[in-house]
């Protein structure tokens, strides 16, 4: 179902694929939007993605269970990222969501959510629990010190100025933030992506593929890690997802998602070999690239935290 704000004057919805349905842009300036966003005058219509219901008295902690996230006893109004991994550690599901005292409420990728549902009603048991999809509320984001996404009833009456998917997508890739599915595959595991502490809490007991995740971070040297490409800009076309990413014409990753940055120009996200040298030039569909670490090669870690581009 397509978004009411694709009436907007300017607006352009995204060309089918997994953001079908909402406005990639309003007629502005790539820049100019990242611009209105980062200002805090700016949301960005994210209604496509699927949003669930979890309720009943022993939601948090069911959900504290069976995820990589410490729920249990989470504060009302505080927002959270949470996966939930394969038994070799490998991340099936991601979702963000927050707790108002009766419901968790969460977010997922657009086409996601029945399959993650599936899931967590397999796992149900005995536990006081109900999940359910949810169709008459939606997401949006903003930034205030960094993205972040609520919840809203009617997106006709969000204050602020409509921007297009382009600018969160470019804020997000340059703040180094992995989308599922496009900056994951079916292989990636926690450590690989930079998810430790912000999604995979490392104190917290047993959940299914944490084995994994621990080896992985007390041995360090993750398979793979995550790093953002600083495109040639001279080049008048982006990388697409999956496109081979080549050192000495070896293919060492993939790109995952790329945008246009309005201070750091074209940029993507890619998921590369451990063992490539970060200070070496790439290749991405041809297009020169330099590297800026976003995990560290060794120990699996986020080293741009601190960037809320």
């Amino acid at each position: 179902m397509s978004s009411p704000l694709l009436d907007r004057p300017g607006a352009v919805e995204a060309d089918g694929g997994l953001d079908a349905g909402v406005a990639v842009h309003y007629g502005s300036s790539f820049a100019a939007e990242q611009r209105t966003l980062l200002s805090g005058e700016g949301f960005v219509d994210l209604s496509h993605r699927d949003v669930l219901r979890v309720t009943g008295p022993d939601r948090l902690t069911w959900l504290h269970s069976l995820t990589t996230q410490y729920l249990e006893g989470l504060a009302a109004g505080r927002w959270t990222d949470v996966l939930l991994l394969s038994p070799q550690g490998r991340i099936e599901h991601d979702f963000s969501g927050v707790d108002d005292g009766e419901t968790f409420w969460a977010h997922t990728e657009p086409g996601a959510g029945a399959a993650l549902i599936t899931f967590l009603d397999r796992m149900r048991f005995m536990s006081r629990v109900e999940v359910a999809a949810v169709d008459d509320r939606f997401v949006v984001g903003r930034y205030a010190d960094g993205l972040v996404t609520e919840f809203v009833d009617d997106l006709a009456t969000v204050p602020g100025t409509p921007v297009g998917l382009f600018a969160w997508e470019a804020l997000r890739i340059a703040a180094g933030r992995p989308r599922f599915g496009l900056d994951t595959d079916e292989r990636t595991i926690p450590n690989e992506v930079g998810l430790l502490g912000s999604a995979v809490h490392l104190d917290k007991g047993c959940y299914r593929g944490q084995e994994t995740v621990a080896r992985v971070h007390n041995l360090g040297r993750p398979p793979r890690r995550l790093t953002l490409l600083h495109l040639d800009g001279s080049v008048d076309h982006l990388p697409p997802h999956g496109a081979d990413v080549l050192h000495d014409g070896k293919v060492v990753g993939q790109v995952g998602s790329a945008a246009r940055h309005h201070e750091l120009g074209p940029i993507a996200l890619a998921l590369l070999k451990r063992n490539t040298p970060v200070d070496a030039t790439l290749l991405a569909d041809g297009v020169a690239a330099a590297q800026e670490p976003i995990v560290d090669p060794d120990a699996g870690l986020h080293v741009r935290a601190g960037l809320n581009l």
